[in-house]
């Protein structure tokens, strides 16, 4: 695990240190970076977000089914395999993006975590422990703010995943929505500050990136609603 952590960790290493050579500034390093790794993840979110929102749509004949067969399962799955090809989705489509992004997270994760385990550059070695706005070291732990920055903005992000995801995982997800953010809240608080300022950055960017995409996710199920309508008065 850690040799496949390393491969991802080490490139983005490399870019971090890339682009602190230009900015000077390695919290300054962190956000740019950041936001680069979530713009090249964005196709990747949004297909997960498209595939949730499909499931979704199709979950009460999904429920009808499940109550009819109840008593006989290879019915059951045969109908919901034929409802599944009828309206196109597969229920699996949306763990692959997340299953794509998972190493990259952990890699940036374990960078992070371990900055100089991953980064031979000689100037990194005194980056790491640049001061940015009030915290005085990056590689060292921020008490409060940033940790509670990160438990916030990881609260939000389970609200609106939630808020876009069948109900059944909604119920499994919810003792999640509160729990996973105080454990952030206090590993924030043991782990370098450079750690806690890229996750509640890049939970703030995503919480921006949900949100138009459920606001364009709104307004093609309202397009749609027109022109069924539309057809029916034809």
């Amino acid at each position: 695990m850690n040799k496949l952590i390393g491969l991802f960790a080490e490139p983005i290493g490399s870019l971090l240190a890339y682009i602190y050579s230009f900015v000077n500034n390695y919290g300054l390093a962190i956000i740019l970076l950041t936001l680069f790794v979530r713009i090249c993840l964005l196709p990747l979110y949004t297909k997960q977000i498209k595939s949730s929102a499909a499931i979704a749509e199709i979950q009460p004949k999904q429920r009808e089914i499940q109550i009819r067969y109840a008593n006989d399962k290879e019915t059951m799955n045969r109908k919901l395999q034929e409802l599944y090809a009828k309206e196109k989705v597969n229920p699996v489509s949306g763990c692959l993006p997340l299953l794509v992004q998972m190493p990259i997270i952990m890699g940036l994760f374990s960078l992070l975590r371990n900055p100089l385990d991953y980064m031979a550059q000689p100037e990194m070695v005194v980056a790491v422990h640049e001061a940015f706005l009030w915290i005085p070291d990056l590689s060292q732990p921020d008490s409060w703010i940033l940790p509670i920055a990160a438990g916030l903005s990881t609260f939000f992000t389970y609200s609106q995943t939630m808020g876009s995801t069948p109900s059944d995982a909604n119920n499994m997800m919810s003792g999640m929505k509160y729990f996973f953010p105080i454990m952030i809240f206090m590993m924030g608080r043991t782990f370098p500050s450079g750690l806690a300022l890229y996750w509640a950055v890049g939970n703030g960017l995503m919480i921006v990136q949900t949100f138009f995409l459920n606001k364009q996710k709104e307004k093609q199920a309202l397009r749609t609603e027109v022109e069924q309508a539309l057809k029916k008065k034809k």
